[in-house]
């Protein structure tokens, strides 16, 4: 049942990831999230403090209504965070922030609520395929981490996926990347997709390849690995970019066939979003099609680069209006 209460504006919504914390205002019924601005997680002691610089720019505004997504799983009142040093109780956080309602869920369950409300020339088709009416839609993204999600159908309505799907165990296709796993084997008890799906685990690529050819890796940040590969000015910087695009193929395609994702598989966060024609052209939408018996399944199935600036935030929003 719809929670649009008129004395609930203007509402909170937030995306807190492991690296960036983004907030924006709610101004009324169906509308989209305004005033945006970021906020580097490091520069703060927790949420309360980075929302309260936030509402401080505001103008004195304070919201009584608020939904954050948040780069973690979200059980019970505490949340410690995967890839960040904040732990705080919500509910404390709710007192704190003198709100009557505050839900915290999943980034990337709030990426999936953003899905049904974007428009067209926000979600970039890669490869063939045509999204069936009425089923599931897988969505992954890579960024600080790697978070999965999907919505399922249900009556006239979705339901969310909530999940770590980012910690499944990465699969090798090729002998190449067998060698790229046992090389973060050596450093890890568990090699999951995240470590390699990432904005780490683009570091981790550079490093393990050259490891494989017996190479000192120059000594780069996620950023800079992406800049040289996308100008093309480095050739090991192509090669792990390349690397990445072809294993989040792998890691997508068993999404899809996991949840039976006919219609469609959405990419967000904060890395492929910002490829633009190099992950046309890289191999991930080839290996995504590449499951042998079911390879003409997979090419039924479209994948699409979300595009929309904050969808999460949107998503995060659209979550207040439901009895959840």
């Amino acid at each position: 049942m719809p929670l649009a209460h008129a004395g609930s504006f203007p509402r909170l919504v937030g995306d807190i990831g492991g690296t960036n914390a983004r907030f924006a205002l709610l101004h009324r019924p169906g509308g989209v999230p305004e005033q945006v601005e970021a906020f580097r997680c490091a520069e703060f002691a927790g949420p309360q403090a980075v929302i309260e610089r936030y509402l401080a720019g505001r103008g004195g505004c304070r919201p009584v209504w608020a939904a954050i997504g948040i780069a973690n799983p979200v059980d019970g009142d505490q949340v410690r965070m995967t890839n960040h040093d904040w732990s705080f109780s919500i509910e404390g956080l709710r007192q704190g922030l003198g709100l009557e309602r505050l839900r915290i869920i999943n980034d990337f369950t709030a990426l999936a609520l953003s899905i049904p409300a974007l428009a067209a020339h926000e979600l970039r088709k890669v490869g063939g395929g045509e999204a069936l009416p009425g089923r599931a839609i897988g969505v992954v993204g890579p960024g600080t981490g790697l978070g999965v999600s999907g919505l399922l159908p249900c009556g006239d309505g979705w339901v969310p996926i909530e999940g770590e799907g980012g910690h499944i165990t990465l699969a090798a296709s090729t002998a190449h990347e067998a060698g790229l796993i046992a090389q973060l084997a050596q450093r890890f008890s568990h090699v999951s997709a995240e470590r390699l799906l990432s904005g780490p685990g683009l570091v981790a690529l550079l490093e393990a390849n050259a490891a494989l050819r017996r190479e000192a890796a120059e000594r780069l940040g996620p950023d800079e690995i992406t800049r040289r590969a996308l100008s093309g000015e480095c050739e090991r910087c192509m090669g792990a970019l390349n690397d990445f695009c072809a294993l989040l193929g792998t890691v997508a395609a068993d999404i899809a066939l996991i949840i039976g994702a006919r219609g469609g598989l959405c990419i967000g966060g904060g890395i492929v979003p910002r490829l633009g024609t190099f992950f046309d052209a890289s191999p991930f939408r080839a290996r995504f099609e590449s499951k042998g018996r079911f390879s003409d399944y997979l090419a039924a199935i479209p994948t699409f680069v979300i595009e929309a600036p904050f969808p999460a935030l949107l998503g995060a929003a659209r979550s207040l209006d439901t009895d959840g």
